[in-house]
């Protein structure tokens, strides 16, 4: 099963009011395991980064001016995700920044149906809880050193949104405890059927005296076609 973590960094909140994507982050999950493929790029958004957003990413105005346009990555990026899952967390916020610079280049649009958006499952796992990917690692002893160092980026979010996805998804190592059983039935069905062995010390009974006594009463109670009497 292939699914590709995905994150953007932009220059503000909203496409519609003119903001562009900075810089894209991939990193493929092959049954929910890295496999160390990655896709990453910075891109030239052909207008001014505010100082807000230059203070989340650590991405000016002056670093992305040599940097390529959407247009230049855009056939590498789709080529990287094909049609697999993409993991994103607040899916919403991506896609729409992402199917507005698809537009831009005529490019299909990417469909909210394969988003696995780890904020609603963070929200349903968690109700209540702060769902932000600083919480989640915290609470998943993630650890986000680099993070508060360096700031927001999308290739080093992609590698922690990845952990944080397979502890969402059931744990470092999911779908173990279904493996080891469909392992013990196959190995049951190749030996075909297993005689019961019995105990060398029976367990002790759990029965009360009281309770051996009415149980007794009961089966005497019956007719004497009762299968407990046979």
């Amino acid at each position: 099963m292939r699914e590709i973590v995905l994150d953007t960094e932009t220059t503000g909140l909203d496409p519609s009011q003119g903001h562009r994507i900075v810089e894209i982050g991939c990193l493929e999950l092959r049954n929910r395991t890295p496999t160390g493929e990655r896709f990453h790029a910075y891109c030239n958004p052909q207008r001014d980064v505010p100082e807000e957003s230059r203070r989340i990413t650590n991405l000016s105005t002056e670093f992305l001016a040599d940097k390529p346009l959407f247009a230049q990555v855009v056939d590498g990026f789709l080529g990287f995700i094909g049609d697999s899952p993409l993991v994103i967390h607040n899916a919403e916020f991506d896609l729409k920044f992402l199917n507005s610079e698809l537009k831009r280049v005529n490019k299909p649009l990417l469909t909210s149906d394969r988003a696995i958006d780890t904020l609603m499952m963070a929200r349903r796992r968690f109700p209540g809880a702060s769902a932000s990917l600083d919480a989640l690692c915290r609470r998943f002893d993630i650890a986000l050193d680099e993070r508060k160092s360096k700031g927001h980026g999308a290739l080093l979010d992609v590698e922690l949104l990845a952990q944080v996805y397979l502890e969402l998804s059931g744990g470092r190592q999911p779908g173990l405890e279904l493996s080891a059983s469909s392992a013990a039935t196959n190995n049951r069905a190749a030996v075909g059927p297993q005689r019961a062995v019995a105990r060398p010390t029976p367990l002790p009974s759990r029965l009360s005296e009281d309770e051996r006594a009415r149980h007794e009463r009961m089966v005497a109670s019956l007719g004497p076609s009762a299968l407990w009497k046979q």
